[in-house]
């Protein structure tokens, strides 16, 4: 996709990837970027940088999602790209408390899931639109030291692929984001944790990847090229590769 002229929605855009993509869309030379996070003030200042727009929305609210969604359509435009990137990250397993589990579910699928649910049809109505979905390279492999991150990255990446499989022939494409460590808020005091294996990037390398994928319309969005090959070593034999995630996470992992 062309992203000149486009409208573009971006969540989670105070800071960190969202920040990040918001200047790569307005340098890409998008109509108006719309950045939408719950810190009003980080959207208001992104804003103001690129001639945006600010939008006071809390992600794990399915009606602010739809008022954010039908506020752009009415007040600015079509949306051309609708990138849900808010995500969150707690350390821990099975024994993370259910409130929390349900707070990463709902930050981290969920809100993918309800933007889908008011965006895509309009989009389908007009020939056409762009998805770009956050999620993580632990949604392809996994996450040392964090079962609920593990499990909805793995699963925003699962709808992701059955949004393009559904919606591909109504015109609507879809990339999805799996980084390792990109340098943010999220990520600090983590930059010797197992993600940063490979390296730390910055936010707005992140951000560059993803203005490829969308101009190439390709659906995998890997700013850690070695991730591909994890991936590979995982699919060609599980039981190694499961053998090499608990050798690390015997040198990662945290009790």
């Amino acid at each position: 996709m062309d992203i000149t002229d486009k409208i573009v929605v971006v969540t989670g855009a105070a800071s960190g990837i969202g920040r990040a993509l918001c200047t790569a869309f307005d340098k890409a030379g998008a109509a108006r970027v719309v950045c939408a996070d719950r810190d009003i003030r980080g959207a208001q200042s992104i804003a103001h940088n690129i001639k945006g727009l600010a939008r006071d929305v809390d992600v794990s609210d399915p009606e602010q999602i739809k008022d954010l969604i039908a506020y752009v359509e009415t007040e600015v435009g079509p949306i051309d790209i609708f990138c849900s990137n808010a995500g969150v990250l707690i350390e821990g397993g099975a024994e993370v408390p259910d409130a929390e589990w349900q707070r990463l579910w709902e930050i981290n699928v969920m809100s993918h899931v309800w933007a889908a649910r008011h965006v895509v049809p309009l989009m389908a109505a007009r020939g056409g639109g762009y998805l770009l979905n956050t999620a993580s390279a632990a949604g392809l492999l996994n996450q040392i030291g964090s079962a609920p991150y593990g499990v909805t990255k793995h699963a925003a990446v699962g709808l992701a692929e059955w949004l393009a499989i559904t919606h591909g022939d109504a015109g609507i494409k879809v990339s999805v984001l799996c980084p390792q460590a990109v340098r943010t808020a999220m990520t600090e005091g983590f930059e010797d944790h197992v993600a940063a294996i490979d390296g730390m990037i910055e936010a707005d390398e992140a951000a560059a990847a993803c203005i490829t994928a969308i101009r190439d319309e390709t659906f995998l969005v890997l700013p850690h090229p070695g991730v591909r090959t994890y991936m590979q070593r995982k699919t060609s034999d599980y039981d190694r590769w499961i053998a090499g995630m608990r050798k690390l996470n015997r040198a990662y992992g945290r009790d």
